[in-house]
């Protein structure tokens, strides 16, 4: 198994581990955090199952699936998660999603997320595409990936089934040759 350990300055990506399941319920379990995402709040319980997930796809070959604790640069503590997940029939491709605790909202962090995100995706893992679809009411989302160099490329109608019922995504992408060109 290949161990992910990205760095930037501010922020760094590691593989998640049992230990940091009360920090990720941090980020998973928060009304605020998930108003824009496609679940409810969850458990404790519910995030250890999660992590299990992530660690038994970490050990799969090829890995399709990468679950990543966000870890503060300073401080070394988990501030939030990343995802990235390869399209088994497009390898090429992967869709990336992140969720931050909301005490660090609004401090750009977002931003350096996504640039390190499309880092890990281009120049380790050697994808040409990568995307990621928000909730159209998730402007925060938008800025960070449009400033971190995604174009928004349009909407999913009802893209996604949430606890107040369907809906629609907005998707942003990058390509390897015009993020490189960056």
């Amino acid at each position: 198994m290949r161990r992910v350990v990205c760095t930037g300055e501010r922020l760094g990506l590691r593989e998640v581990t049992e230990a940091d399941v009360p920090a990720l319920h941090a980020v998973y379990g928060d009304p605020a955090t998930t108003q824009h995402l496609p679940f409810a709040p969850r458990s404790p319980q519910e995030v250890a199952v999660l992590v299990d997930r992530a660690l038994e796809a970490a050990a799969a070959e090829p890995r399709h699936l990468y679950v990543l604790a966000v870890v503060d640069a300073d401080r070394h503590d988990v501030i939030g998660v990343a995802r990235l997940q390869i399209e088994t029939d497009h390898p090429h491709s992967a869709e990336i999603g992140f969720g931050l605790r909301h005490d660090q909202w609004g401090r750009g962090i977002g931003t350096d997320l996504v640039r390190l995100l499309l880092a890990f995706g281009f120049k380790q893992l050697g994808l040409h595409r990568i995307w990621g679809a928000r909730s159209p009411a998730n402007l925060p989302a938008q800025l960070a990936m449009l400033t971190a160099g995604m174009v928004e490329e349009g909407r999913i109608r009802h893209h996604v089934h949430t606890p107040h019922g369907w809906r629609d995504s907005i998707v942003h992408s990058a390509l390897e040759d015009e993020w490189t060109q960056r």
